[in-house]
């Protein structure tokens, strides 16, 4: 495996006054555009079909993207596009910042997250994450967690559902090496599912824990699709997380 630094990588200039600026009147946006659809899908959102609700989502998407672009000027550059397959895939990508959480659903349509359990508790925003069957793990219950990972998930793949991993289990800085748990391979292996690998280098402008963002192209790497069929979890895990350190090591 490629060595990596230790040491976190982060924007080689600071935030300037206008990026204080874009990221104040980004927060305003984003809260007003959140409270209603969370209202809504929180109220009423069990009542409607799952098709429904993800529609919902996505109309929320796409305004959050358009704060995104037009107000932090934040742009996306898609590599290895052609690599998305045409059915549900268990998605493998690394975590730095919040907006994978929102900038992968726009490229597999339909798709949940495994995310920490305390996230649906947040109003509004958590309420929606909810309603569309986010798969939400207990991560100090173990062997439990996985179990719970491998049975939701392999209910979302059957109901056309992609599912997203984030195997480091939390957000880490570019360059920041987090040992890879095993969840999403288990989940592959057990399912017979394709595995698509993600790599990208969010966290240089919208650095994890950081209310300021900065403008600038956020790249996202996808790999080939990856059949686990044959392979066990372990070797799977290994070979994913390889091809994505090299890939995020290149963008840092």
């Amino acid at each position: 495996m490629e060595a990596i630094s230790k040491t976190p990588q982060y924007p080689d200039s600071k935030f300037t006054g206008l990026d204080w600026i874009r990221s104040a009147i980004f927060a305003v946006g984003l809260v007003a555009i959140t409270i209603p659809y969370g209202v809504l899908l929180g109220a009423v959102g069990w009542l409607l079909p799952l098709a429904i609700r993800f529609k919902l989502v996505r109309q929320w998407r796409k305004l959050f993207i358009a704060l995104e672009r037009y107000v932090l000027g934040i742009k996306v550059r898609v590599v290895g596009r052609e690599h998305i397959p045409d059915h549900a895939c268990v998605v493998i990508s690394n975590h730095q910042s919040a907006w994978e959480t929102v900038g992968l659903q726009e490229l597999f349509k339909p798709c949940v997250f495994v995310l920490k359990e305390e996230l649906l508790r947040i109003p509004f925003f958590g309420w929606g994450l909810a309603s569309i069957r986010m798969i939400a793990i207990d991560r100090s219950a173990g062997k439990e967690a996985l179990k719970h990972v491998a049975q939701q998930g392999e209910d979302r793949l059957k109901q056309s559902i992609s599912v997203v991993v984030f195997p480091e289990g939390t957000r880490a800085a570019p360059g920041e090496v987090l040992p890879y748990q095993i969840g999403g391979a288990f989940l592959a292996s057990k399912c017979k599912a394709t595995v698509v690998p993600i790599a990208h280098n969010a966290g240089l402008i919208w650095p994890r824990n950081s209310f300021v963002k900065k403008p600038g192209v956020v790249t996202v790497v996808i790999g080939e699709p990856i059949d686990a069929s044959s392979m066990k979890p372990q070797v799977l895990n290994a070979t994913v997380e390889e091809w994505i350190r090299r890939e995020a090591n290149k963008l840092v």
